[in-house]
């Protein structure tokens, strides 16, 4: 069963304060993109990778990979006018079945563990997505009043989704919804229980300056 990674990387710069789109943002020494790709060609399970980004951003990607001589395999797919549009194009690449891990581009610091734990749930039950059990204490607010709620019933969901290829290009048939926050989200629409595999609190989504400062942390705690 062939393994593929479709990687969406369609973020602006708007948050990180940034003049340019966060996953060409340098985290030590190289684009946070590359260190994204690298952690999926290098977990051993033979990866097709498939890039999705959008048009405007191709030629930047284009310039750092013949820049900084960048090795690792991937094709290139063009994203859409919303993250579903654009997850939807990574599978449309796909010709044949097997197994696809779904990750944001944004998160540089998945680690092999991970990876592998969401493929061998997919192949056991058509999903494995990753989360994290939420740390802080939490409070919903209902009629105007907060209220504290268990915070061991909450978790933190992650990428990658990781699903059978066929049941997802399935799911991604139906119409593009609001309640749509995720992948996981779709396959549960279309009917399908949603599986839940051990993240990582280290698998952060570099969104705030504040996450590069703790991405650079993490790697050089991992040297």
């Amino acid at each position: 069963m062939k393994n593929y990674a479709v990687i969406v990387a369609g973020g602006s710069g708007s948050r990180m304060q940034a003049s340019q789109p966060k996953q060409f943002l340098e985290l030590d020494g190289k684009p946070i993109l590359m260190h994204t790709l690298e952690a999926f060609a290098n977990c051993q399970l033979d990866m097709h990778i498939i890039l999705v980004l959008p048009a405007n951003h191709i030629d930047t990607w284009q310039k750092l990979v013949n820049l900084l001589q960048f090795k690792t395999a991937h094709q290139i797919t063009l994203g859409g006018a919303t993250r579903f549009d654009s997850v939807q194009n990574g599978l449309n690449e796909i010709k044949g079945n097997g197994i696809v891990a779904i990750h944001d581009g944004a998160r540089p610091l998945i680690s092999s563990d991970v990876i592998h734990r969401t493929v061998n749930q997919a192949k056991k039950s058509g999903n494995g997505i990753a989360a994290v059990q939420v740390k802080d204490s939490i409070r919903q607010i209902k009629n105007d009043q907060s209220q504290a709620v268990d915070r061991n019933q909450f978790y933190s969901v992650q990428t990658p989704q990781t699903f059978d290829v066929d049941l997802i290009k399935k799911a991604f048939n139906q119409s593009q919804s609001n309640q749509f926050t995720d992948d996981a989200s779709v396959i549960e629409a279309f009917g399908e229980k949603v599986n839940l595999v051990e993240g990582s609190y280290d698998n952060l989504k570099i969104t705030t300056p504040e996450d590069l400062i703790i991405a650079d942390s993490i790697l050089k705690r991992r040297k």
